[in-house]
């Protein structure tokens, strides 16, 4: 393969592998908020006494909902959200390490591109 289509190659690797970083960062994010958003009712849930009443928003209608249940859902969501936030925090850390070994590889293949230029003339 010349040294051509191996930069181009390598070069589009490293652009996939840049717009999949960019979506795992945008997936982190939103699983970010996710998380604080369900942390803030766990806190209000606390403060919570037996006899406050508690409800679920069904559609367009708020139905009420067991209190206990409501608390097991939130802790169910958080650690659920924890877990997802771990399995695209070890997909982010791969795909930077990809790319960053892309990144050599494609300087390396533009090195020896610039030396076969530059000693071709001289022939």
């Amino acid at each position: 393969m010349s040294l051509e289509a191996r930069l181009q190659n390598k070069s589009a690797e490293y652009q996939k592998l840049q717009s999949d970083l960019a979506v795992l960062v945008d997936k982190r994010t939103r699983l970010d908020a996710q998380l604080s958003e369900n942390e803030m009712v766990k806190k209000e849930f606390a403060s919570l006494t037996p006899k406050n009443a508690v409800y679920k928003l069904v559609g367009p209608v708020l139905v009420p909902q067991d209190q206990s249940e409501a608390k097991s859902n939130v802790e169910t969501r958080l650690e659920f959200i924890c877990g997802e936030m771990k399995r695209v925090d070890a997909q982010i850390k791969e795909t930077e390490e990809n790319s960053e070994k892309n990144k050599l590889e494609l300087v390396e293949i533009q090195t020896e591109l610039q030396q076969a230029r530059s000693g071709a003339p001289s022939n």
